[in-house]
């Protein structure tokens, strides 16, 4: 599995989430989150299952599309999922009844476009990212942060990715060294820390998290190329010493504040719409 593989995204179709993630240059779906938004079924599990089984039973090629590929879970925790790509989503939606298909297929064609042109361009993913910000009402001076944040991210997984770190376990050890050197917690406690589950972290950080989370990375990366770490070992012995770059720059200034960093806010729902909750 490349690292591309390791982050897991959400799509949205009709107000329901659709986990989704980059394998092979193209977008692979969740095919149990497909069947969920098709059927409405209380149990999508157990539906992609049995229809999974009947498919096979008739020597359907439609479950040979499939692949499993790591996602994250309510939990926060990454499990093995039966996923497919555009194609493969297309044959399945002809397997299952349901009066929403013909609208889901021309919303996967058009995220499937989307995917092509951003390689041809990838400022359109950019755009496309603050656009999706702005809408779930992020302030500008947070989406400007939030996708700086993401630029820094990808530097630094660029560098590990040269100096031999391969497997996505290690990304997230490596990940959790930094944020447990910057904060005191790894993202998993952070996000429980914060009361979330599947949503993704930093999303539901403010400005100064945001801030000192870039700091953090942003020195690992320096340290990694100026030290030349190679390996695993290697890297994570930077990413413990550009973790605490940041995180004693975060004490000094709880220090002098009086203030702490970390804080319970987060964007989750309240009511039908999305804003910062204490």
């Amino acid at each position: 599995m490349t690292k591309e593989t390791a982050v897991t995204k959400i799509a949205i179709f009709r107000k329901k989430e659709i986990r989704k993630t980059i394998h092979k240059n193209e977008w692979w779906f969740s095919v149990v989150d497909v069947c969920g938004v098709l059927t409405e079924s209380l149990d999508a599990g157990s539906y992609w299952r049995k229809l999974k089984q009947r498919l096979t039973a008739e020597g359907c090629e439609v479950v040979t599309f499939c692949h499993g590929l790591k996602l994250e879970a309510l939990d926060g925790k990454k499990y093995e999922t039966d996923c497919a790509n555009t194609e493969g989503i297309f044959r399945i939606i002809q397997s299952v009844p349901s009066p929403k298909a013909e609208p889901f297929k021309r919303w996967l064609a058009r995220v499937g476009y989307e995917r092509i042109k951003e390689i041809e361009d990838p400022e359109l993913a950019t755009k496309r990212t603050r656009a999706l910000y702005k809408a779930k009402g992020y302030s500008d001076d947070w989406i400007e942060k939030r996708i700086r944040g993401i630029a820094i991210r990808e530097e630094l997984t660029d560098q590990w990715q040269k100096r031999d770190v391969k497997k996505p376990k290690e990304y997230e050890i490596l990940t959790a060294e930094i944020s447990k050197a910057i904060f005191g917690l790894t993202p998993s406690a952070y996000k429980k820390f914060k009361g979330l589950k599947r949503q993704n972290l930093r999303d539901h950080m403010n400005d100064l998290e945001l801030i000192f989370s870039m700091l953090g990375e942003a020195s690992t990366k320096e340290i990694t190329i100026n030290k030349n770490a190679q390996g695993f070992i290697e890297n994570k012995q930077a990413a413990q010493e550009g973790g605490a770059v940041a995180g004693n720059a975060r004490k000094e200034l709880e220090r002098k504040s009086g203030k702490k960093v970390l804080t319970h806010e987060n964007y989750l729902k309240e009511t039908q719409s999305k804003k910062l909750l204490n």
